[in-house]
C-alpha cells in the first residue's frame, strides 16, 4: 500500500529537528534576554538621571556656597579699601603714601579675588555643562538600546507568530479534528509558547518493555521507513490500544481518563530505523499522574 498523500514527508536529515530545536530555543532564550536587557536599560537610565539631577543640584549648592563667601569676602575687601583710601586723603605726607600704598595693595588683592571667584563660577558652569552633556549622551545611549531591544523583541514574535500561522489543523485517525500539527521542532516550540496545550517530546525506540511519557506508555512495535509508516502500542488508563500503518505527521488520537472528551494526540515526524521522534500532544488540564 502506498502511503497516504495527506500525511507522507519525504525523510528528513536525523540532524534537521535537533538543529531546528536548537536555533528555536536560542531564538526563544534570547527574546527572554532581551526582556532582561530592556528591564535593566530602563532601570539604568531611571538611576543615572537620578544621579545627575542629585549631581547638578550638589554642584549647584556648592556652587552656590562657595560664591557667596566669596562674595563676602569681596565686600569686605572693598570696606577695607575704602577705609584705606579716605585716611590717605587725610594723613600727613609719609602716613599718606604709606596709606596710599596700602589701599593700592587691596585695590590688586580685590581686582585678583574678583577674577578667581568669575573664574571658578565659570568653571563651576562648565562642569555642570560637561555633567549634563554626558549624562544625555549616555541617556540616549540607553534610550537607542531599548530601542533595539523593542525591534529585536517585536522580530522574534513577528517570527513566531508567522510560524503560528503557518501550522494546519487536519482530522485525526478517529475522525476529529485536531489541534494545530507541528511538523518540527521549531513549530513545536512555537505551539509551547501558545500554550494552548501540554506537549511531551518522544523519542521512541524498539525495547522490550514500553516507555512511559506523561501519564501513558508507549511500546514500538514495527516501523517502515520506506513507505514512512510506523505501529505503536498505546496504554493508558489500564486499556491498550493498536495504532497500526501510522503515518509520519498523521496525528493519532485516543482518549484517557484525564482527557475527558478531548482526545489525547500522537504526532510522529520523524520515521527511522528501530525508531520514531515525534510528540505527544495532550490537553492543558490534563495532567502526568
Amino acid at each position: 500500500m502506498s502511503p497516504n498523500p495527506s500525511y507522507a514527508q519525504p525523510q528528513r536529515s536525523g540532524l534537521a529537528i535537533p538543529l531546528l530545536t536548537g536555533g528555536l530555543i536560542a531564538l526563544v532564550a534570547a527574546n527572554i534576554f532581551l526582556y532582561v536587557q530592556l528591564d535593566h536599560l530602563r532601570t539604568d537610565s531611571t538611576q543615572k538621571t537620578e544621579k545627575l539631577a542629585a549631581a547638578v543640584a550638589s554642584l549647584r549648592d556648592a556652587s552656590s556656597v562657595s560664591t557667596a563667601a566669596q562674595q563676602r569676602h569681596i565686600e569686605a575687601l572693598k570696606e577695607e579699601l575704602a577705609t584705606a583710601s579716605t585716611q590717605a586723603r587725610t594723613m600727613s605726607s609719609q602716613a599718606k603714601v604709606e596709606a596710599q600704598a596700602h589701599a593700592d595693595q587691596l585695590a590688586r588683592q580685590l581686582q585678583a579675588e574678583e577674577a578667581k571667584m568669575q573664574q571658578q563660577v565659570t568653571g563651576q558652569i562648565s562642569d555642570v555643562n560637561q555633567s549634563v552633556t554626558a549624562a544625555n549622551a549616555k541617556i540616549a545611549d540607553v534610550t537607542t538600546d531599548v530601542g533595539n531591544v523593542k525591534s529585536q523583541a517585536a522580530m522574534t514574535q513577528s517570527q513566531l507568530e508567522k510560524t503560528i500561522a503557518d501550522l494546519k489543523s487536519v482530522n485525526g485517525d478517529l475522525g476529529v479534528q485536531s489541534g494545530l500539527i507541528a511538523t518540527n521542532g521549531r513549530e513545536l516550540q512555537a505551539l509551547r509558547m501558545k500554550g494552548e496545550r501540554n506537549y511531551v517530546d518522544i523519542k521512541l525506540g524498539k525495547t522490550k518493555q514500553p516507555q512511559r511519557f506523561a501519564d501513558i506508555t508507549l511500546k514500538l512495535e514495527k516501523v517502515d521507513p520506506k513507505r514512512n509508516k510506523y505501529t505503536v502500542i498505546v496504554m493508558a488508563d489500564d486499556k491498550q490500544y493498536e495504532k497500526k500503518d501510522k503515518n509520519a505527521n498523521e496525528p493519532v488520537q485516543f482518549y484517557t481518563a484525564k482527557g475527558g472528551h478531548t482526545p489525547y494526540e500522537l504526532v510522529i515526524n520523524q520515521i527511522a530505523k528501530d525508531e520514531i521522534v515525534g510528540y505527544l500532544s495532550t490537553p492543558k488540564d490534563a495532567t502526568a499522574r
